[in-house]
């Protein structure tokens, strides 16, 4: 089956060998994350999801926050694989920090009384499908990148050093770069437990 966004779906993969190098300019990946967040669809088009996008200097300076708050809570003698792991984010040019607007998702639960309960779950989907876009647009890019969820462990801090609204809820964190090792094969559960089609 051919089929020109299913095969940019194909692209998308976990990249977790960065480099700093990109293939386009910051301004050029800039717009790219941010069209790819705006044109993701919300319920209620309610347009709940944020990003802050860190480059160089500034995307380190996060990946140190993270490393701050693992050292208080992982075991010393366990924290060399943790640092590692920590490092190969911060080897990246960039991450994209996501967010969902607290105050957007209340609100509607105000608005649509009926619906309350459901805002949140909305909220957590509209994040989900705004971190795919930009997975997808990263990767057709020819930019590599992974999904992270560090958060709530350094959401205090990065705030407070970004300066960010109080109602902005971190939900997760995409490193992203050149990519500096090839993909291995990637495997999938057979379609007969995973589909049901009728009629």
């Amino acid at each position: 089956m051919s089929n020109t966004l299913i095969d940019a779906i194909k692209v998308r993969r976990s990249q977790y060998a960065l480099g700093k190098a990109l293939p386009q300019s910051r301004e050029a990946v800039t717009a790219l994350i941010q069209a790819a967040v705006k044109h993701s669809p919300s319920s209620f088009n309610s347009q709940s999801s944020r990003a802050v996008i860190l480059f160089g200097d500034e995307s380190l300076a996060f990946w140190g926050l993270v490393e701050d708050e693992l050292r208080a809570i992982v075991p010393a003698d366990a924290f060399a694989a943790t640092k590692q792991k920590l490092d190969s984010f911060a080897a990246g040019a960039g991450t994209v920090l996501f967010y969902e607007d607290q105050d957007v998702v209340t609100g509607l639960q105000g608005r649509f009384p009926l619906y309350a309960d459901n805002f949140p779950v909305w909220s957590e989907q509209a994040s989900g499908m705004a971190q795919f876009a930009v997975w997808t647009a990263l990767a057709n890019a020819g930019i590599g990148a992974s999904l992270q969820h560090y958060n709530p462990l350094p959401d205090a801090a990065v705030a407070r050093r970004w300066n960010l609204p109080a109602s902005w809820k971190l939900r997760a964190q995409m490193p992203f770069g050149s990519n500096e090792a090839p993909f291995g094969e990637k495997t999938f559960i057979d379609d007969a437990g995973r589909f049901r089609v009728f009629g």
